[in-house]
């Protein structure tokens, strides 16, 4: 079995291959003696979605596998027994129901728990929300589907039960959720839209970061979609569509182009790219950067189908007080920025 690895997203796209001495066998059955630690349930309900296929065929449970067939599969990631502590912890919870909730997240706040952040974060929050104690056997849900980066703030989809986190899972990997991002870049982008259809990989020198992958190495798909929205001389506002989600996928790819975000301090982006030699202009900058002490970067739309009614859900959040105060600063003093000083 192979799991290749799928986005910043938090499921996982399987290719099970059928054994060449394989007797015949029911496909549910066959996946159930094959996939550890994954119920039977889960197994079912991947199978009536119509997540599991022979080939491009979806099949049904009782489907009999042949030797040589290759079963592929969607299975969002389970939760792996780790212990959550339930925290109350203030929530920006824009929609909810008994399927979903979608929230719009702070600039500064952890998605999970992980390395140096054990508490305090998004997963900490919903559980105090959700009444859950434990991420372990506990069948009441809150599953996250996707995820952003710390100090990138905006919305995000969150299941509550088994069958929406694996339909919204679907509905990401076929690349059909509506993804916008206000990103504030710098320099002045030379046409007023664009695509970057770059695959990314981890930087092996520091793995935090990624790249623009190298011909020979492992890259993964990543395609953003951009255009103009306002140009303030040396910094613009873009729009950034997402058809892939790979980490760090818009940050990657601005930076690729010569433009990375805004104080973006893993990509280049906290130093002056773009301006002036004058003290006076250092300064503002400075004040920039202490206005919006992050990457300008914010995603403002989601859209995506219902996983139990099948409407069209579309969300806009506005901009956060940061991004907001930067982008006046910015307007104010490209209305008064001196001719000698444009490039």
């Amino acid at each position: 079995m192979t799991n290749e690895d799928q986005e910043d997203i938090l499921f996982e796209h399987f290719h099970l291959n059928v054994d060449a001495g394989q007797e015949p066998m029911r496909v549910d059955k066959y996946m159930a003696t094959h996939l550890e630690k994954t119920s039977r349930n889960r197994i079912q309900m991947a199978i009536k979605n119509g997540y599991v296929k022979i080939g491009e065929k979806t099949v049904k449970a009782n489907y009999v596998v042949r030797p040589g067939e290759v079963i592929r599969f969607v299975m969002p990631y389970e939760r792996r027994g780790v212990e959550v502590l339930p925290q109350d912890i203030p929530l920006n919870i824009i929609f909810e129901d008994n399927s979903l909730l979608v929230l719009n997240k702070e600039a500064g706040m952890v998605v999970h728990p992980g390395h140096g952040h054990y508490d305090g974060t998004l997963v900490n929050a919903l559980a105090w929300h959700l009444g859950i104690r434990t991420a372990e056997n506990d069948e009441r849900g809150g599953f996250l589907v996707h995820r952003i980066d710390k100090d990138t703030s905006g919305l995000l989809v969150i299941s509550k039960t088994d069958e929406a986190q694996m339909n919204l899972a679907d509905q990401f990997y076929r690349h059909t959720i509506d993804r916008r991002y206000h990103a504030i870049v710098w320099g002045d982008m030379p046409e007023d839209a664009g695509t970057v259809d770059a695959p990314l990989e981890r930087d092996p020198s520091e793995r935090t970061r990624y790249r623009i992958a190298r011909e020979d190495g492992e890259g993964k798909r990543a395609v953003t979609h951009w255009k103009v929205l306002e140009r303030f001389g040396f910094v613009t506002l873009v729009e950034c569509k997402l058809e892939t989600g790979r980490t760090h996928q818009i940050r990657v790819h601005m930076a690729s182009l010569g433009h990375p975000l805004f104080n973006d301090e893993k990509y280049g982006g906290s130093e002056i790219r773009k301006g002036t030699i004058y003290a006076k202009y250092r300064q503002f900058i400075q004040n920039c950067f202490k206005i919006c002490p992050r990457q300008a970067l914010h995603a403002k739309t989601l859209g995506f189908v219902h996983p139990e009614t099948g409407k069209w859900m579309q969300f806009d959040s506005a901009l956060p007080s940061d991004m907001t105060a930067l982008l006046e600063k910015w307007r104010k003093y490209a209305s008064n920025m001196p001719l000698e000083e444009e490039e």
